[in-house]
C-alpha cells in the first residue's frame, strides 16, 4: 500500500492503526491530484479526530499551504458533501473549500447544484451571515433563484453601499465572482495577499463601485459636517460598511488612481473630525481602516493626509495610535517602489545649500524675520533677519507667532520622513531591478529639490544604448549623459559589476568625500556556494548561531520582515520570518527558534533559509539555484545583518559558560562574512588616510593596532579584541572616542565606527585612565 493510500485510510477507517512513519509524513511523496482528496478526507475527519488521525490531518493541511491540490471531478462533489455536513453539524463551514475544489478540478465540473441550494440555505439561516462574498460565488453554482435569495439576504437592511457592492459581485459571471471571492474576509484586521486584491482591482466592475463607495462615504461625512444628518459619535458607518469601503480602498489604492488624493481630502477629515467641538469622532474604525488600507498599498498622498489628520484630531488616543501605524505605512509605502517615488516638492525651489551643491530650499516670512527650511543629507529649520542667520528661534517669533513654527517644524518631519522613505524605497527597488524612463528622472528624481542630493550621491546606469548601459555618479548635470527622455535609468548594482570597477567607485566615493545613503558601491554580495548547491533548496550558511532574539525581533521589523513573537509559551518556540521580494514573485523564509533566557535577556538559535517562488498565486518552495542572483544577494544580506548584529558573539559583556560560552569564543574570531569582508574593503582606503596609520595594519580578518604598552588585533567581525602575545581577551565598553568621529565614512557602519573608536583609543593605550580597561592590559603586559 502506498504512502498516498495508507493516509486515506487513517483518514477514513477508524479501525485502522496508521505506521508510526506515517505519522508524520512526506507528502512530497503525493501528487497533487492524491492531496486534493486526502484534504477532503482531512476536512470529513475534523478538529475531534483521535490522536494519530489528527497529526496526520494536520500534516495534509500544512501540506496544501504551499501547494495546489488538484480534485477529480469526484473529490469535488465529495467536498461539496462534507460543507454540507459540517454546516448542519456545527452551523458553519469553510466556503473557500468549495471554490478552491472547483477551481482545482482536473475533469469537467460535477453536478453540485443540490449540495449548493442546501449549503446556501443553511447559511443564510444563520443571524450572521460569514464569509458573505464566498457564500455568493458558491450560490452562482446553483441556479438564478439561489443566487437571488443570497443576495436578498446579504443585501438587508446593510445600507446602500454594501448593497451595491453586493449587486456588482452577484451580476458577474460565476468565474468573476469566485475571483472576487477572494476579498472576503471574518476580519478587518487580517488582510489577504496583494494577488487577490489584484484580481478584484482588474475587475472594471468593481473598480467602478470602489468610487463610488468611497464618495458616497464622502458626501455621508459632508453632510454630517453640514448638519443634514445627526452627528452621533462613531456611528457615521456600520460595520458592514466600514468593511466594505476597506476593500474598495485597497483596490483604488492598488490602482492608484489618480482621483484618491482629492478624496482624502474630504474623507479623512470628515471621518476624523467631530461637527462640534467634541473630542469624539464621527468613525474610528473607517478612520483606522483607512490606516491599514495603507499599510496594505500605501501612497505618499494617503500618507501626508493621515499625518495632516493626525495633526488635527481632537481625540487623546487617536494620535498616538496612528503614529503607531504611521510606522508601518511607511515601511510598506517603502516597499512600493513605484509610487513612493512620487515626492510632492511643497513649494521648495532648488538653490545652493551653504556653499555645496544645490539642495531644497523653502523660505517663508513670520513677522519681521524669515523662516528657512534646507534639505540635504536631511531637512533643517533656521531663522534668519535681512539675510543675517540667527542661532536659535528668535524670542519675538516664539512668543508672537507659535502656530507658523509649529506647522514650520511639522514640515521638517514630514520632509525627513519622506526622504528616509525615499531611501527606503530606491534601496528596496534592488530586488524588483526598478528601471525608469530617463526624461522622468532626470525631472523628478535627479532634479527634485527634495530628493536630489540623495539621488545625485547615488551611482546609476543609463542606458545609452540597446543593451549597452553607462554608469554615473551625478553629482552635477554636466555628469548626466545625453540620453533620449524614454531611455531606461536605474541603479548601479555590484553584482551586474567587473570587480575592477567596483573597485575604481569606491576609490572615487573616498577621494571626494561622498557618503552614499545607503551602501552601495560598498554593498556586499552573496553567491550560491557550493554547499548550498548541495543542499539545494536550503542554506545553512547563517544557521547554528546564537542571537538576542528581542534585538533580532526588532531588525525584522525595521527591514521589512514578518515574523510572528516567539517565546515560553504554546506555539511559540519556532517560526519562519519572511519577506516578500521581486515585487511579490519570490519569498525568502529564515528560520528560527526560541532558546532560552539568560537573566533577563531572550535568546533564540538560527536555522535554515529557503526561498519559494509565486506560482499561480500559490507559494511553491524553489531550488537556490533557481533564485535570480540580486533577489539572492539581497535577502542573504538581511540575514547577515540579522546574525551579525544580534549574535552574542558581538556582545562583549558575554559571561555565561557553558555550550553558549563556547559558541562566543568560536563566533567572536570567526572567518569573515561578507559584510565583515566589506568592512575590510573599506579599511583598506581609510586607513592610510589616518593620523594612526603607522600603528595600524589589516592582517586577515583582524587589524592589528600598535600601542605602547602592547599590541592589539581587532576582529574586523565581532569587533572584539585579543591582546599579544598571548591572545588574551580585552573587554571594551562600546564608547565613543575624540577623533574617531572625525573619520570619513563612505558609509553608516556602527560597527565599522566601533572597530576605528577601538583602534584610536588602544593606539594610545598609555594615555587610557579607565581603570577596568588598563587592569586587563596590564595583567600580560
Amino acid at each position: 500500500m502506498d504512502l498516498a493510500a495508507r493516509l486515506m485510510r487513517a483518514l477514513t477507517d477508524p479501525d485502522f492503526v496508521p505506521e508510526e512513519q506515517d505519522r508524520h509524513p512526506d507528502l512530497s511523496q503525493v501528487s497533487d491530484e492524491e492531496l486534493g482528496s486526502l484534504l477532503v478526507a482531512a476536512y470529513r475527519a475534523g478538529a475531534s479526530a483521535p490522536g494519530a488521525t489528527a497529526m496526520i490531518r494536520f500534516a495534509v493541511e500544512r501540506a496544501a499551504e504551499g501547494r495546489r491540490p488538484r480534485y477529480t471531478p469526484d473529490a469535488c462533489r465529495r467536498m461539496f458533501e462534507a460543507l454540507v455536513e459540517k454546516c448542519q453539524e456545527h452551523g458553519w463551514a469553510d466556503l473557500t473549500r468549495a471554490l478552491d475544489a472547483l477551481e482545482g478540478c482536473t475533469g469537467q465540473l460535477p453536478d453540485v447544484s443540490e449540495p449548493v441550494r442546501t449549503l446556501v440555505g443553511l447559511c443564510l439561516e444563520t443571524d450572521t451571515v460569514r464569509q458573505p462574498y464566498t457564500l455568493l460565488a458558491v450560490a452562482g453554482f446553483a441556479d438564478e433563484g439561489t443566487l437571488r435569495a443570497a443576495v436578498r439576504r446579504l443585501s438587508h437592511d446593510v445600507g446602500p453601499i454594501v448593497a451595491d457592492e453586493i449587486a456588482v459581485i452577484a451580476s458577474r459571471a460565476q468565474a468573476g465572482q469566485a475571483q472576487l471571492s477572494g476579498i472576503g474576509r471574518d476580519s478587518r484586521f487580517a488582510s489577504p495577499g496583494a494577488h487577490v486584491w489584484r484580481r478584484s482591482a482588474d475587475n472594471p466592475g468593481y473598480a467602478a463601485f470602489a468610487r463610488r463607495a468611497l464618495e458616497a462615504a464622502a458626501d455621508r461625512t459632508d453632510a454630517i459636517r453640514a448638519g443634514e444628518i445627526p452627528y452621533r459619535a462613531d456611528k457615521a458607518f456600520t460595520d458592514r460598511e466600514v468593511t466594505t469601503l476597506g476593500q474598495a480602498l485597497r483596490v483604488a489604492l492598488l490602482r492608484d488612481e489618480p482621483w484618491l488624493p482629492e478624496l482624502f481630502e474630504r474623507l479623512l477629515p470628515g471621518v476624523a473630525l467631530a461637527p462640534t467641538t467634541a473630542r469624539t469622532l464621527p468613525s474610528q474604525a473607517l478612520l483606522y481602516e483607512v490606516v491599514r488600507a495603507g499599510q496594505d498599498f500605501p501612497t505618499p498622498e494617503l500618507a501626508s493626509a493621515i499625518r495632516t489628520v493626525r495633526r488635527t484630531v481632537r481625540h487623546a488616543g487617536v494620535p498616538r495610535q496612528l503614529d503607531k501605524m504611521l510606522k508601518k505605512v511607511d515601511a510598506a509605502l517603502a516597499e512600493r517602489t513605484a509610487v513612493a517615488l512620487r515626492l510632492p516638492r511643497l513649494d521648495f525651489d532648488t538653490a545652493p545649500v551653504g556653499g555645496s551643491a544645490a539642495g531644497g530650499v523653502l523660505r517663508r516670512p513670520v513677522g519681521d524675520y524669515r523662516a528657512v527650511v534646507t534639505v540635504t543629507d536631511t531637512a533643517a529649520l533656521t531663522w534668519e533677519k535681512d539675510g543675517r542667520p540667527l542661532r536659535s528661534v528668535p524670542a519675538p517669533v516664539r512668543r508672537d507667532h507659535a502656530a507658523p513654527v509649529k506647522e514650520l517644524r511639522d514640515l521638517v518631519k514630514r520632509v525627513n520622513a519622506q526622504l528616509a522613505t525615499l531611501v527606503r524605497a530606491l534601496e528596496g527597488g534592488f530586488t524588483v531591478d526598478a528601471v525608469h524612463p530617463y526624461g522622468w528622472w532626470r525631472t523628478e528624481l535627479a532634479g527634485h529639490p527634495l530628493a536630489r542630493t540623495l539621488v545625485r550621491r547615488l551611482i546609476w546606469e543609463i542606458e545609452v544604448a540597446p543593451g549597452r548601459w553607462r554608469a554615473v555618479l551625478p553629482r552635477t548635470d554636466e555628469d548626466l549623459p545625453d540620453a533620449p527622455d524614454d531611455a531606461r535609468v536605474r541603479l548601479w548594482h555590484p553584482i551586474r559589476c567587473e570587480p575592477d570597477a567596483v573597485r575604481a567607485w569606491r576609490d572615487l566615493l573616498l577621494e571626494q568625500r561622498i557618503r552614499q545613503p545607503f551602501k552601495q558601491a560598498f554593498r556586499e554580495i552573496y553567491l550560491l556556494t557550493p554547499a548550498e548547491e548541495r543542499t539545494r533548496l536550503h542554506s545553512n550558511r547563517f544557521a547554528a548561531h546564537i542571537v538576542h532574539y528581542r534585538r533580532m525581533f526588532a531588525l525584522f521589523r525595521a527591514r521589512g520582515w514578518k515574523s510572528d513573537l516567539l517565546g515560553p509559551w504554546d506555539g511559540g518556540d519556532s517560526d519562519a520570518a519572511e519577506r516578500t521580494l521581486a515585487a511579490g514573485e519570490w519569498r525568502v523564509r529564515f528560520f528560527h527558534t526560541w532558546a532560552d533566557r539568560s537573566g533577563d535577556d531572550e535568546l533564540a538559535s538560527t536555522d535554515q533559509v529557503r526561498f519559494d517562488r509565486r506560482v499561480q498565486d500559490a507559494w511553491q518552495e524553489a531550488p537556490l539555484a533557481d533564485v535570480p542572483p540580486l533577489v539572492f544577494s539581497e535577502a542573504m544580506r538581511d540575514v547577515d545583518l540579522f546574525v551579525g548584529v544580534s549574535s552574542i558573539a558581538a556582545d562583549p559583556d558575554w559571561t555565561d559558560g557553558g555550550p553558549r560560552r563556547a559558541y562566543w569564543e568560536r563566533a567572536s574570531f570567526a572567518e569573515l562574512t561578507e559584510s565583515a569582508e566589506a568592512r575590510r574593503d573599506a579599511l583598506e582606503r581609510i586607513l592610510p588616510r589616518l593620523d594612526i596609520a603607522d600603528r595600524c595594519t589589516l592582517d586577515g580578518r583582524f587589524l592589528t593596532v600598535r600601542g605602547d604598552l602592547r599590541t592589539y588585533r581587532i576582529h574586523l567581525g565581532s569587533a572584539n579584541i585579543l591582546m599579544a602575545p598571548d591572545d588574551s581577551y580585552l573587554c571594551i565598553v562600546p564608547e565613543r572616542r575624540p577623533g574617531d568621529g572625525k573619520v570619513f565614512l563612505p558609509f553608516e557602519d556602527d560597527r565599522l565606527s566601533l572597530i576605528l573608536s577601538k583602534a584610536f583609543l588602544l593606539a594610545a593605550d598609555s594615555r587610557i585612565t579607565d581603570e577596568s580597561i588598563l587592569v586587563q592590559i596590564e595583567r600580560g603586559a
